[in-house]
C-alpha cells in the first residue's frame, strides 16, 4: 500500500475521482460509505440495498445531506443522475454494475448466491469487483478470477478482512525470503455450534448487526471460510479437518506451531489454522536456515526460534476496503485472489442438529448447517457439499445426525442457483 495516499491525491488533483458502487448497506457497507468520503480520489456514487432506506442511511450517516441523494430503479435514471454528482441509491444491483461512470464495485451481501450475480454482472460489464462477500469467493473465487481475467478487469479480496490482512504479511515475509510455515487468525471467542439467530438474537440487537451473520461466527462458519480463503489464495492446507484451535498468546505461537516431533502442534508445515486468544488479530509464522538471520531476529527480540511469530493486532474490516478497490483500478493489482486450478480447501457443510429426510435446509448462519474447512482432495473424497451451495430450498433425502458433514447424496440441491451453476462449471474446467 505504500504511496497509495499520494497517489489518490494525485488522481484527484488531475480532476478524477474513482466512483464505487457498493452492494449491501449493512454494517460493514455503513462503515465503508462513511470512510470512503474521508478520503482522496473516491466516491461513494451508489448504493444499493434490497431496502433503500439503509442506502439512504449509509449516505446520512457520513454527512451526506438527502438533497444530494437520488433515489433512481432505471438505468438512464441512474446514469443521469452520476453524471450530476449526485450519489445514487438504489435496490438494483444490476444496473450499478452496468453503470455508465461506475469504474468498480464491491459486494458486501455475505450471500453467496448474491454474490455470484453481483461478480459475474461486474465482469460481463468490465468493472472492477472487490469481495467483501467471501462466502462466494470460497466456492467459485478461481472461476470468477479466471473470467476477470479474460475480461480485463481485477477480482479482488479486500484488505482489511483477515485472508486480506494475513496476505499483507505473507507477501511482506515472502518478499524478504523468509520460510513462512504456518499462518492464520485470531478469535473472538469460543466456538459454539449450537448458535442460532434465535440464541444470539439479543446480543445482535445491541451490536446492531443480523442474527444470522452473528450466528455465523458464532458456530465457526465465518472463520472456516475465512481460512478457507486464505488456503485458496496461498497454498496452505489445515492440518485437520476443522483446525486445531488452541488457545494462546502470540507469544505461545511460534512454541504452538511447530511439527509435534518438536514439541508443538502440527502433523506438518504449511498449514493455516486459527487461534482463541489473540483475536482481532492476524499472524504468520516464519523460520530460516540461515544461521545469521536467526541471530539478527533473536537480536531484535523475535524469540529464541527458529520459528518466530510476525502479528498484526488489528483488521478494520471495511474501513480498509477502499484501498483495494483503489488499488484495483490505479495499479491493476488485486489484494488476495485464489491461485489457479483446483482450490486448495474447502468449507464443507455440517448438519448442525439431526437432520432427517424430507427436512429442508437454510444456509450459512442458520438453523441446519454450519461449516468446517477441509482440504479440496479430503472434500472430494468425502463426498462433501461445500456450504455454499446450500440454500432454503435444499431438501435432506437422508437423515444426517448432528455433526456428520452433508453429502451430495444426502440432500437435493436447489440446481437453479447462479452459484450452482458456476461451481458445476468450475468443476468441469478443472477436471
Amino acid at each position: 500500500m505504500l504511496g497509495l495516499n499520494t497517489k489518490l491525491k494525485q488522481y484527484e488533483a488531475s480532476g478524477k475521482k474513482i466512483r464505487v458502487a457498493l452492494v449491501g448497506a449493512g454494517q460493514m457497507g455503513k462503515g465503508m460509505v462513511s470512510q470512503m468520503t474521508l478520503m482522496h480520489g473516491m466516491m461513494p456514487s451508489v448504493v444499493v440495498d434490497i431496502d433503500p432506506k439503509n442506502a439512504i442511511s449509509a449516505y446520512t450517516l457520513a454527512g451526506i445531506k438527502e438533497d444530494d441523494i437520488a433515489v433512481v430503479s432505471t438505468l438512464s435514471e441512474m446514469n443521469a443522475a452520476i453524471e450530476k454528482g449526485k450519489y445514487v441509491v438504489s435496490d438494483n444491483s444490476e444496473i450499478a454494475c452496468k453503470a455508465n461512470l461506475i469504474d468498480a464495485v464491491v459486494d458486501a451481501t455475505g450471500v453467496p448466491d448474491v454474490g455470484a450475480r453481483i461478480a459475474l454482472d461486474s465482469i460481463l460489464n468490465q468493472k472492477h469487483i472487490t469481495m467483501l462477500n467471501v462466502e462466494t469467493d470460497v466456492v467459485i473465487g478461481p472461476l470468477l478470477k479466471q473470467l476477470a481475467d479474460n475480461a480485463g478487469v481485477i477480482y479482488t479480496g479486500t484488505a482489511g478482512d483477515e485472508p486480506g490482512a494475513v496476505k499483507e504479511l505473507y507477501d511482506f515475509a515472502d518478499g524478504m525470503g523468509f520460510d513462512i510455515v504456518a499462518i492464520g487468525k485470531g478469535k473472538n471467542n469460543p466456538v459454539n455450534l449450537a448458535s442460532t439467530p434465535e440464541s444470539v438474537y439479543e446480543q445482535a440487537m445491541k451490536e446492531g448487526v443480523s442474527p444470522k451473520m452473528l450466528t455465523s461466527f458464532k458456530d465457526g462458519t465465518k472463520t472456516m471460510v475465512e481460512m478457507t480463503a486464505m488456503a485458496n489464495a496461498m497454498g496452505y492446507i489445515p492440518d485437520v479437518r476443522g483446525a486445531h484451535a488452541p488457545v494462546a498468546g502470540v507469544k505461545d505461537l511460534p512454541g504452538l506451531f511447530r511439527l509435534k516431533k518438536d514439541g508443538g502442534i502440527l502433523n506438518q508445515y504449511k498449514i493455516v489454522d486459527y487461534v482463541n486468544g489473540i483475536a482481532p488479530g492476524v499472524f504468520i509464522i516464519v523460520t530460516t536456515n540461515l544461521e545469521q538471520v536467526h541471530h539478527e531476529m533473536q537480536y531484535l527480540s523475535m524469540g529464541p526460534g527458529p520459528n518466530y511469530v510476525l502479528y498484526r493486532p488489528y483488521h478494520l474490516t471495511s474501513l480498509e476496503t477502499p484501498l483495494t478497490v483503489a488499488r484495483s483500478v490505479l495499479y491493476h493489482e488485486p489484494t488476495i485472489v485464489p491461485m489457479g486450478g483446483k482450490p486448495i480447501a474447502e468449507t464443507l457443510a455440517v448438519a448442525k442438529k439431526d437432520l432427517k429426510a424430507g427436512e429442508k435446509l437454510d444456509g450459512i448462519g442458520g438453523y441446519t448447517v454450519y461449516g468446517t474447512i477441509d482440504t479440496y482432495e479430503n472434500g472430494k473424497a468425502a463426498n462433501g457439499v461445500p456450504l455454499g451451495l446450500i440454500n432454503k430450498n435444499a431438501v435432506m433425502t437422508k437423515d444426517v445426525s448432528k455433526g456428520e458433514l452433508i453429502t451430495f447424496d444426502a440432500v437435493t440441491l436447489d440446481k437453479e442457483t447462479l452459484i450452482y451453476k458456476l461451481r458445476n462449471l468450475q468443476e468441469t474446467l478443472i477436471g
